[in-house]
């Protein structure tokens, strides 16, 4: 079987582990972390495995059979779950960021070994450690504007977008602020002008990040 041939299997059979993963992983978060209140409903959990699914297959499409693949799946599923979390809770819990960033690493750095790529390994470990600083420097300046989960998230978000590029790092920080801008005018207009008292930043984080993951490289 060809390349060509084979890529439709894999974003189909990637479609389907997302559609599976998902229902796991809030299962295990549920066990693990049960100050949050145990499983969401049926229907966010419907929107969630549909959204890891669809998340799942484009990065399918976008690397294809390549090493690199398992660390952004990992990347697509705790950016749902922890999407879920933030919006609901307005929280990013510790042992999950930690787990992104740690687990990430790992597979970065064995995809690093195996292409190899080691300058796009050191340019992940550098790009986590920029935007990290960059976003606890605009924290301590707006505490009000960014919590210091947003804060920690930013580390592995960095890692994830260093590792492809540089221009990656830049847009995937600016773009952050942008989207979360217009979430913010959204909820705005939903609300019919009463701002709500706390916007969860991490779900525009996630989205700006992997956008720029899926439209660049």
């Amino acid at each position: 079987m060809t390349a060509t041939a084979a890529q439709p299997l894999l974003v189909a059979a990637l479609g389907l582990l997302g559609l599976l993963t998902s229902p796991l992983a809030e299962l295990l978060i549920a066990r693990s972390l049960p100050r949050l209140g145990g499983l969401p409903s049926p229907f966010v959990r419907i929107t969630t495995a549909v959204a890891t699914g669809v998340l799942f297959a484009l990065l399918g499409l976008r690397f294809g059979w390549s090493p690199t693949l398992p660390a952004y799946l990992l990347l697509a599923v705790l950016a749902v779950q922890l999407s879920r979390l933030d919006v609901a809770h307005h929280l990013l819990p510790n042992p999950l960021v930690l787990l992104l960033l740690s687990a990430g690493l790992v597979l970065l750095t064995t995809s690093a070994a195996l292409l190899p790529d080691w300058p796009g390994l050191l340019r992940g470990a550098a790009g986590g450690v920029i935007l990290f600083l960059g976003y606890l420097i605009l924290g301590l300046i707006s505490p009000r504007g960014l919590g210091m989960g947003d804060v920690k998230l930013a580390a592995p978000l960095g890692m994830y977008l260093g590792y492809l590029g540089w221009t990656q790092v830049f847009y995937g920080g600016l773009l952050g602020f942008v989207v979360g801008g217009v979430m913010t005018v959204l909820l705005l207009l939903l609300n019919r002008g009463i701002k709500p008292a706390e916007v969860a930043h991490g779900p525009a984080m996630f989205a700006a990040a992997i956008g720029v993951v899926l439209l660049t490289g």
